[in-house]
């Protein structure tokens, strides 16, 4: 009897955790909207009109009295979220693993980045500041809520589960994208049918996001549970934490030793998305539609590739497969070097290299990192990662623009970028994974 009692008992726990898992994959679902729609194709032109229609006759609008261009306003207000980002998520994941209430957190997170996007709606005419601080909350909640949410890994999946969970994460989150732009991209190139001004359409794409993110947000918030925080300590300002963080990650130099391996080729990720369409446009001579479109076929196809790489990982460990992504990354760079300029077929076909290999490399470089958590410091540790994918990734920028100035060429500018993804298989393939497991208190998954 007291056999089957335990065996009811694994078996509901199972249970639960494939419910947990369900409502996980339902929060990549809810923000990735704000991601693909939001920041990647309306508002930053959007909001670089309103700036324009507020400035001077010299360009220049004057937030707190400070001259800036308007051209600029929407880099700047990008800058100052990221700044924002730095200094909550390490207090907010100190806070979620010393008292365990890590569902509030990401819950309070969440709304406050969809009623900052749902607010969008209103920005209209020359209200560009009111469009910068929404801008700033919306992307610093979602900064804030991903950390949340991808310290939940390690407690929803066992070790075996991770990789395929992580990228079934990606996959919906991509999946959400892709349907949402289409219906975004429907609404305003038939915007005039609609009975709608193209600014109009633009905002309701906008609010749209805030609405969508809002929404699925309940289903993760339905089925994730708390977990017991550990023993109350004191918590520090942001900064403060952050190098508190720091301090423990030295007691795991293999678990230092991947974040610097995933800074370094995440930079070169995160600098080929947003470069990728200047890229097209200036070198390439492409339109509008192709590059919206490209944008599409980069999230139809990360699904796939996310789903293909997590069962590589399977079969091969994700520290191979993850290796086996920076290759195939610095093979697509290599060959759009050499793309034709004026032939949007040849863009597609580059869009479609991008979009096989960069879900799978990151939904395998979360996971993987998961393993190498000390538990009960997962929010802690995640903080330091996410901040690693989102507000360390200024190098890539930097030697693209760089290498521009120097040589006038965009395409030594994205040729460039190759250094980022040697340099990083050169660090990972030097980590010792099974033996950073272990040493993070962690155990050893068959195939890692």
């Amino acid at each position: 009897m007291g056999t089957e009692t335990v065996r009811a008992g694994a078996s509901d726990e199972v249970t639960e955790l494939r419910r947990e898992q369900r409502g996980w994959y339902f929060y990549d679902w809810a923000c990735s909207v704000y991601s693909t729609s939001v920041l990647t194709v309306f508002l930053g032109p959007y909001l670089t009109s309103v700036a324009d229609h507020a400035a001077d006759a010299d360009g220049y609008v004057h937030p707190l009295g400070i001259p800036v261009r308007s051209g600029s306003f929407f880099a700047y207000s990008v800058s100052l979220s990221v700044i924002l980002a730095v200094v909550l998520m390490p207090l907010v994941g100190s806070v979620a693993d010393r008292t365990g209430r890590k569902k509030q957190l990401l819950g309070a997170a969440a709304y406050t980045g969809a009623v900052a996007t749902t607010g969008m709606f209103f920005l209209d005419g020359d209200r560009y500041l009111l469009g910068g601080l929404l801008l700033i909350v919306a992307n610093a909640a979602q900064s804030v809520a991903l950390m949340l949410y991808n310290s939940y890994l390690p407690q929803i999946a066992p070790p075996e589960e991770r990789d395929t969970v992580s990228s079934r994460g990606w996959a919906f989150g991509y999946a959400a994208g892709s349907v949402v732009l289409i219906a975004n991209l429907v609404l305003y190139s038939a915007h005039d049918s609609f009975g709608l001004s193209e600014t109009e359409a633009v905002r309701i794409c906008l609010a749209a996001a805030g609405v969508w993110w809002g929404v699925f947000t309940l289903v993760p918030l339905r089925r994730l549970r708390d977990r017991g925080g550990r023993a109350a300590e004191a918590t520090a300002p942001g900064l403060r934490q952050l190098a508190a963080t720091v301090r423990d990650m030295r007691r795991h130099p293999l678990t230092l030793s991947f974040l610097l391996a995933y800074l370094v080729y995440n930079d070169g990720i995160q600098t080929v998305i947003s470069q990728a369409s200047v890229y097209g446009s200036e070198e390439l001579g492409l339109g509008q539609s192709t590059l919206i479109g490209a944008v599409l076929l980069v999230q139809v196809l990360a699904v796939a590739g996310a789903l293909t790489m997590g069962r590589l990982a399977r079969r091969y460990g994700a520290k191979r497969t993850i290796l086996g992504s920076l290759v195939a990354w610095t093979v697509t760079l290599a060959a759009g070097y050499f793309l034709p300029a004026g032939a949007p077929v040849w863009f597609f076909v580059l869009a479609a290299g991008i979009g096989l290999v960069l879900g799978g490399s990151q939904a395998l470089s979360r996971s993987l990192f998961s393993h190498l958590v000390p538990p009960g410091k997962e929010a802690e540790y995640f903080a330091a990662y996410e901040m690693s994918d989102r507000g360390m990734s200024w190098l890539g920028p930097l030697l693209f623009g760089i290498t521009f100035q120097l040589t006038g060429s965009y395409r030594s500018a994205i040729i460039s970028l190759v250094v980022f993804f040697v340099i990083g298989f050169a660090l990972l393939a030097r980590v010792p994974v099974r033996q950073a497991i272990g040493e993070a208190g962690n155990p050893v998954p068959q195939k890692v």
